[in-house]
């Protein structure tokens, strides 16, 4: 998915506030999409997830949506940085067979990410998290782990 269909170019150019853009959210997939999101609901997707443009605005309006994860077969790099670097976890794991409606949950331990799909009854592994990246979502995101720790420290492994 582009990052322009995550939030389109010519919202972009109004504002650059996440909060006024976030109800513009998927809009060209889907108009009634962003009203839907409840907090903490989690993104599914497919493969290449946020590529396009490199903007960190795609980044900030999911998260002012309240979606704090997205899981997806594969990410733009750029997106998955700007994701790390804003404190949106981005899951890799096989997504095929989740369903719109599946109550899930996402566990970040010691670096493993394990999906649980609750409704399908499975669990899934997603790609898993080097210390200083876990260190990084785990704080909400690059600006947050500075003020924490003041430099780079990763967790030991």
């Amino acid at each position: 998915m582009n990052t322009d269909y995550i939030i389109s170019s010519s919202r972009k150019k109004e504002t650059p506030d996440a909060q006024q853009l976030k109800r513009y959210l998927l809009e060209t997939i889907d108009p009634s999409f962003a009203a839907s999101v409840q907090p903490h609901d989690l993104l599914v997707a497919g493969t290449k997830f946020g590529c396009g443009s490199a903007m960190e605005i795609a980044v900030s309006v999911l998260l002012a949506s309240g979606i704090k994860a997205v899981l997806a077969r594969s990410f733009a790099r750029t997106f998955y940085r700007n994701a790390i670097n804003n404190g949106l976890v981005p899951v890799e794991c096989e997504t095929r067979g989740i369903h719109e409606g599946d109550r899930l949950i996402v566990s970040l331990d010691e670096g493993a990410v394990i999906v649980t799909n609750e409704t399908r009854g499975n669990e899934l592994a997603g790609s898993p998290f080097p210390a200083i990246i876990l260190d990084l979502v785990t704080a909400g995101g690059l600006v947050q782990y500075f003020k924490i720790h003041h430099n780079f420290v990763a967790s030991p492994q």
